[in-house]
């Protein structure tokens, strides 16, 4: 019983390694709302532009709470970056008048590539009345600008607000028959979800790349409260893993890392090729996770013909 678990684990990475350069990442940040966490996103970047992700992209607040400061960053990233910025773009709280101009500006300014979402509705607003417009309408409305590239949202574990996961799929697939290139997924945990949710997707139709979420934890008690409002389950052995870790962010950050590469592990195993990364505007997890992907900077996964060089120093 040892010894086949250990072929499977050799068979895993030995898996793992062959995917070096045939392999896509995308990481997404979030606009800071301060000076130190300014400086946290631009290391951040600075840090991940080496490994040539497919794009970055940057949130956009609910209700367009962090409009102006996401154009900031995206303007920035495009200027000052050898990275593809890639805008959020929300349709709750917006006229298509404001979608208009704001798509028109983008195109301009050489952004071709937005993520189209419906966006969170106001909490006074989340009991009355629907929304004027869904991320359907917006991915039209972009198209009717210009031939832009989107990626919409996919929820492996069901939106929190669909009646049903045959809703959701329905609707998915409204989005993608209306334009959308690719859809990117909520986060998750149990890989058998997300792979069952991509074989119901190409059995409805949506032949559109399902770009698995990943999202490294490292503050547990955070998580808890994105599931409880995003209708992700959290397994009962993530649970045991992070227990009592409460005051050791350092095993902490130990055991995300972990979770997460064997996770891009078994997606990778099952064809997986796409992977979107949620930072959190933090880098150090995520470049880790791609250094096992074999996303790195130029270097060679290691040198079988060679012995490395022992430093001088080190022999003294």
């Amino acid at each position: 019983m040892a010894f086949n678990h250990a072929q499977q684990v050799e068979v895993l990475n030995q898996s793992l390694f062959e995917l070096s350069g045939k392999v896509n990442v995308s990481f997404e940040f979030f606009p800071p709302n301060s000076a130190e966490m300014e400086t946290t996103l631009w290391n951040s970047i600075k840090r991940l532009e080496v490994l040539s992700p497919k794009f970055v992209s940057v949130t956009y607040g609910a209700a367009n709470s962090t409009r102006e400061r996401t154009h900031r960053i995206i303007s920035k990233i495009q200027a000052e970056t050898s990275l593809t910025p890639v805008p959020h773009l929300t349709c709750v709280g917006a006229s298509k008048e404001e979608l208009i101009h704001i798509a028109q500006d983008y195109w301009r300014s050489g952004i071709r590539h937005i993520v189209a979402l419906r966006g969170d509705l106001p909490k006074e607003e989340q009991d009355s009345n629907s929304p004027e417009m869904y991320a359907v309408d917006l991915v039209k409305l972009l198209k009717s600008v210009a031939d832009f590239e989107i990626s919409v949202a996919a929820y492996p574990e069901v939106h929190p607000e669909a009646p049903n996961a045959q809703f959701d799929l329905i609707n998915l697939k409204k989005k993608v028959d209306a334009g959308a290139s690719r859809a990117i997924s909520q986060f998750f945990f149990d890989t058998e979800t997300y792979l069952r949710y991509r074989d119901r997707c190409l059995a409805s139709g949506i032949e559109v790349e399902i770009v698995p979420g990943i999202l490294p934890v490292t503050n547990f008690s955070q998580l808890l409260k994105f599931s409880s409002m995003t209708n992700v389950n959290v397994p009962g052995w993530m649970h045991r893993l992070y227990q009592g870790l409460d005051n050791d962010p350092m095993t902490r950050n130990l055991i995300a890392a972990n979770v997460a590469i064997e996770q891009v592990k078994v997606l990778a195993k099952e064809g997986v090729r796409d992977f979107h990364f949620y930072t959190l505007n933090r880098s150090d997890l995520t470049y880790a996770i791609c250094h096992s992907l074999g996303v790195r900077e130029n270097k060679p996964i290691y040198q079988t013909d060679q012995e490395e060089p022992v430093a001088e120093e080190a022999i003294a």
